[in-house]
């Protein structure tokens, strides 16, 4: 019996290994990416590698404020009828949020959101950003959404200001166990 539980575990370390063989293909496949899907700018300080096709298009960008749109697509929906999956809107409305502020090491830590309206697949969203700036490192941005001037999208998001990449931040008590008390 042992020994078919450790051919079964090695079967399923087999797989995976497969699955990240897979992984590192499509990885290298995708690596090769049009440049027309980034935005390149001297002006910008923070998610440079952003895919635009995904997250949106920078229209205009100035200190605490930004402007964006996300041309969406068959692709971000969920049904037959077109309608969009709401994480492409948030993702596009977090993207004007840190562009409003424009810092590097910048880190959404909330949001506050509300989806108003749908959004089918051939909309055009626009999105502007508004930042806070205070004296401390915390931002917070209000972000708004519309199609053709209607409201969809409210949010308020805080960021915060890091001294280094969030990777290469080193977090404390990260092991510490917050249930036992």
């Amino acid at each position: 019996m042992a020994d078919d539980a450790k051919a079964l575990a090695n079967d399923e370390i087999d797989k995976l290994t497969d699955i990240e063989e897979d992984f590192d293909d499509f990885q290298n496949e995708n690596s090769e990416l049009e440049h027309s899907e980034f935005e390149e700018r001297d002006d910008l300080l923070t998610h440079a590698k952003v895919r635009s096709t995904l997250i949106g298009n920078i229209i205009s960008l100035e200190h605490s404020k930004s402007k964006t749109t996300l041309q969406t697509t068959d692709e971000m929906a969920v049904d037959t009828l077109g309608l969009i999956h709401n994480g492409f809107i948030f993702g596009a409305a977090e993207y004007a949020a840190v562009l409003a502020v424009n810092e590097e090491n910048l880190v959404v830590i909330s949001s506050k959101v509300k989806f108003l309206a749908p959004a089918k697949s051939g909309d055009l969203i626009e999105f502007r950003a508004l930042a806070k700036f205070e004296d401390s490192r915390k931002r917070e941005i209000k972000v708004i959404g519309e199609i053709n001037e209607i409201k969809i999208f409210e949010g308020l998001f805080q960021a915060v200001l890091l001294e280094n990449h969030i990777l290469k931040t080193k977090i404390k008590n990260i092991n510490k166990d917050y249930h036992a008390r």
